[in-house]
């Protein structure tokens, strides 16, 4: 999987949300926030080639005191609601 280029992510009134940047990306239609851990990982993947969910769940649990079993857990839901979302190619 990778990240799509041109979606990054930005601090809003303090929350994280991914902003489409360039022409080509340009749909008001729909906002993505992302919480603590999700913004955090969109971070890290934006600066890879590609990822995989176990990629994801590494990260995750380097970072936060998070088992394998949830984390895993976790990472199948995010990575649904970003294929779901459009800023991720699978």
């Amino acid at each position: 999987m990778k990240a799509k280029k041109g979606f990054n992510l930005r601090s809003v009134c303090g929350e994280q949300i991914i902003v489409a940047e360039g022409k080509e990306n340009i749909d008001f239609s729909s906002i993505i926030s992302m919480n603590e851990s999700s913004a955090y990982l969109w971070k890290e993947i934006q600066q890879q080639d590609s990822f995989t969910e176990e990629t994801l769940v590494k990260l995750l649990t380097a970072e936060y005191d998070v088992d394998e079993t949830t984390a895993m857990k976790d990472v199948k839901e995010l990575v649904r609601q970003w294929a779901e979302a459009g800023i991720i190619d699978i």
